[in-house]
């Protein structure tokens, strides 16, 4: 974007915005550069735009770091209503939106023997009217953990953790056009969004997630006019690392490269903030979003699971 700045000598000084649009409204526009706050400037003074596509990512090894190190990078990026410790453990609650933010994330010591340390964890959540969930990782967890769990009769479920080099997602696909970046989620968004139920208090809960974490992006690729989107995704950007997540496809869109082009726009900004590794969450069992990561490059780091606590 040119804008008219100010005049000097009663001659216009023109400046250029360059970054993404993230909004254009009856107050004004806002360009978010690659480095620096956002820019905001009222509409009478735009004098020219034009498209301009992403800085290629730059290829970089990907970035070291533990598989406790990454859980709590992904802890950060998605990023509970409701955080309380235990302990080195983090309780953490947000209406019963996802288990990633209704669990417990049992990292090192929790200050009590496992026997008490658990049973505070279900009286906590008993408050809320939540199942208590606990994620177990090995090694990071208490190694007793598992036992314990055992003994009190938990049910798991495995959720994989994969990485990938930030400029191979970047470079893959076609059809970047017609993807736009946000940085709020707006009802189209939502709309699409499959893990929001019809509960005001849980989709509140979802919005304040969603939103939450150092530098969060939304993508979507608009359908036809007055339609619903035909695809969306969400980017958070920690430092060297960029998580990936909620990318959804109309059924009827699908096979197209759309959760690709998401996918490409979304790690093309985040190399613009510096981030040079990806990594995401899916469940085990979900075959078809692994084929997908699969062909973009990513690799599995390690798996942690979700303990489902018994009711008393």
């Amino acid at each position: 974007m040119r804008r008219l700045s100010e005049f000097v000598d009663d001659r216009p000084v023109f400046r250029d915005a360059i970054g993404v649009l993230t909004s254009w409204d009856d107050h004004g526009l806002v360009v978010e550069p690659r480095a620096g706050g956002p820019v905001a400037f009222p509409e009478k003074l735009l004098v020219a735009g034009k498209v301009v596509p992403p800085f290629p990512a730059r290829r970089a090894p990907l970035p070291t770091a533990t598989a406790v190190e990454l859980q709590r990078i992904a802890g950060r990026g998605w990023p509970a209503v409701e955080q309380e410790r235990l302990g080195e453990w983090t309780l953490r609650a947000a209406a019963g939106f996802t288990r990633r933010a209704n669990s417990v994330q049992a990292l090192g010591d929790p200050g009590l023997p496992l026997p008490q340390a658990l049973a505070a964890v279900r009286a906590w959540y008993a408050e809320r009217a939540l199942p208590a969930y606990v994620e177990v990782i090995s090694p990071g967890s208490p190694e007793d953990l598992r036992a314990e769990l055992d003994r009190l009769g938990a049910g798991y479920a495995p959720t994989l953790v994969l990485t990938a080099p930030l400029a191979a997602v970047a470079r893959s696909g076609a059809g970047h056009e017609r993807v736009r970046l946000s940085r709020t989620a707006d009802a189209g968004w939502m709309s699409l969004y499959r893990r929001v139920s019809a509960d005001p208090g849980v989709e509140e809960a979802a919005r304040q997630v969603l939103h939450g974490g150092p530098s969060v992006w939304f993508a979507t690729v608009p359908g036809a006019e007055g339609q619903p989107p035909l695809a969306i995704g969400r980017c958070v950007v920690d430092g060297p690392w960029a998580c990936f997540g909620a990318v959804e496809v109309q059924p009827y869109a699908r096979r197209a490269g759309l959760a690709t082009a998401v996918m490409a726009v979304l790690a093309a900004r985040a190399a613009e903030e510096g981030a040079s590794g990806a990594y995401l969450q899916v469940e085990a069992e979900n075959g078809g979003a692994i084929a997908l990561y699969d062909g973009l490059g990513f690799t599995t780091s390690h798996t942690y699971h979700y303990a489902l606590l018994p009711q008393e």
